[in-house]
C-alpha cells in the first residue's frame, strides 16, 4: 500500500471522530465539514506513515485547523444570526442540522461559544475527548499547568452557578419545558395554561418584526405569537439565563436570542426576550444539570 492510500485509510477509519470534535469545537456542522476536509489535505501533504499514534495525532491537526477558525471568527467579532437568514443559512439540511445539534445539545454549543478559543480547546479536548492536557498545551502555547487551569475557568463557566435554591430551579424547569413543549407543538389551550392571565410579553427591537421593542399583554395573545413561532422554537433549549431556568435559541448552533422567565406559583408572570447584540453579551448562560 502506497503512503497516500494509507494516509487515506488512517483518515478515514478516524473520521467520525474528527468530526465530532471539529463540530463541538466549532459549534457549526458546516464549518466542521470544512475543518475537517483541511486537515485531510495537512495530512495528505505529510508523510505519515511512520506516525506511532495515527488517532491522536490526527485529533491535534484538527484541533489547530478548529482553534484557527476560531481566532478569525473572533477578530471578525461575528454576530449573532438575524432572524431572516437564521432559518436559511447556506450549509447542511436544516433538519440535519437540527439533529446534529439536539445530539450533541443546543445550549452546549452556545455555552461553549462564549468561552475563548483557547478555553474551548482545552475543555472540548480534555473534558470531552480525554485529550491529555500536556498534548493539548503546545496547541494553545500554554504550559500543561496553565491549560489544566483555562480548562478549569471554562468547565465553571459551563456550569455556571444558580443563586435560586434548588427547588425553585427544579420547579422553574418544569415550567419552562411545558412552555416549550407547548411552543413546539403550536398547543394554544396548553400554552394558555401554563401562562398567568396577566402575563407580560416584551422582546427587544432586534427580535422584530418592528424596528420598536413588542410589548404582549396577557395570555392569548402572548399565546398566539408563542404558538406562530413553533418552527424556530425547533432550535430552543433550556439553559440557566442569569441564574434562573430560561430559554436559548440557536439555530445551527449560534446565539441567536434567550429568553428569561419570571414564574410565580407554577405560572409565567413575565417574558423577556433578548436578541440586541449588546444586551446578549451581558447575559450570563450555562447549562442545567440533567434532570434526576
Amino acid at each position: 500500500m502506497d503512503e497516500h492510500a494509507w494516509s487515506k485509510e488512517r483518515f478515514e477509519e478516524h473520521r467520525p471522530r474528527l468530526k465530532a470534535v471539529a463540530y463541538r469545537m466549532l459549534g457549526s456542522a458546516s464549518e466542521a465539514e470544512d475543518a475537517v476536509q483541511e486537515a485531510w489535505l495537512r495530512v495528505d501533504r505529510a508523510g505519515t506513515s511512520d506516525i506511532e499514534n495515527p488517532g491522536g495525532w490526527l485529533t491535534t491537526i484538527v484541533a489547530r485547523v478548529c482553534l484557527n477558525m476560531l481566532r478569525t471568527r473572533e477578530r471578525r467579532r461575528e454576530e449573532p444570526l438575524e432572524p431572516a437568514t437564521a432559518d436559511k443559512a447556506d450549509g447542511p439540511d436544516p433538519e440535519q442540522e437540527a439533529l446534529l445539534a439536539d445530539s450533541v445539545g443546543l445550549a452546549l454549543l452556545v455555552v461553549l461559544d462564549m468561552l475563548s478559543p483557547a478555553e474551548r480547546l482545552a475543555f472540548v479536548l480534555h473534558d470531552m475527548f480525554a485529550v491529555p492536557f500536556d498534548e493539548i498545551a503546545p496547541m494553545i502555547e500554554r504550559s500543561p499547568t496553565a491549560t489544566r487551569q483555562l480548562a478549569s475557568r471554562a468547565r465553571r463557566r459551563v456550569r455556571g452557578t444558580a443563586p435560586a435554591p434548588e427547588t425553585d430551579r427544579t420547579q422553574q424547569r418544569r415550567v419552562v419545558e411545558a412552555f416549550l413543549a407547548a411552543a413546539r407543538g403550536g398547543d394554544f389551550d396548553a400554552l394558555v395554561a401554563v401562562l398567568h392571565p396577566d402575563v407580560v410579553f416584551r422582546a427587544d427591537r432586534a427580535v422584530g418584526p418592528t424596528p420598536e421593542p413588542l410589548v404582549f399583554h396577557g395570555a392569548e395573545a402572548v399565546a398566539r405569537g408563542a404558538s406562530a413561532a413553533s418552527e424556530r422554537v425547533r432550535f430552543s433549549e433550556p439553559a440557566l439565563v442569569n441564574g434562573s431556568v430560561g430559554l436559548v435559541m440557536a439555530p445551527r448552533g449560534r446565539l441567536f436570542l434567550v429568553l428569561e422567565f419570571t414564574i410565580e406559583d407554577d405560572r409565567i408572570t413575565e417574558i423577556d426576550v433578548i436578541a440586541e447584540p449588546d444586551r446578549l453579551r451581558e447575559v450570563h448562560l450555562a447549562l442545567l444539570d440533567s434532570p434526576a
